[in-house]
């Protein structure tokens, strides 16, 4: 699975995870609410460590980006609430400083 492929499906992941607890804290919803949030949390974990990233730290800041971008579309289409432009700028600085961080020319250690 292509690295883009895996950051997405983990910040989908990772997005559900946390909103089953909010769901279950502020929005008055069933503790049932936690079994599939701490699954979905469990998913997120797995998926990182399938990235093909040599170091920990760069998967996990390139993946930043992408769990902001996800967190948008994740506003939109379960919250209803269409991001505005300063999201947008902000979720693009993000792609860009993260592009950064994993395409640099890094010295090797």
């Amino acid at each position: 699975m292509p690295s883009l492929a895996i950051y997405i499906a983990a910040a989908f992941a990772e997005i559900a995870g946390c909103f089953a607890f909010w769901a279950w804290l502020r929005l008055d919803r069933s503790p049932l609410w936690l079994l599939p949030g701490m699954v979905s949390l469990a998913l997120f974990a797995f998926l990182l460590t399938r990235v093909d990233l040599e170091f920990a730290g760069r998967t996990y800041a390139a993946y930043g980006a992408i769990y902001i971008a996800a967190s948008l579309v994740w506003l939109w289409a379960v919250e209803g609430q269409a991001p505005d432009r300063w999201d947008l700028t902000g979720a693009t600085l993000c792609m860009l400083g993260a592009a950064v961080i994993v395409l640099g020319p890094h010295a090797r250690t």
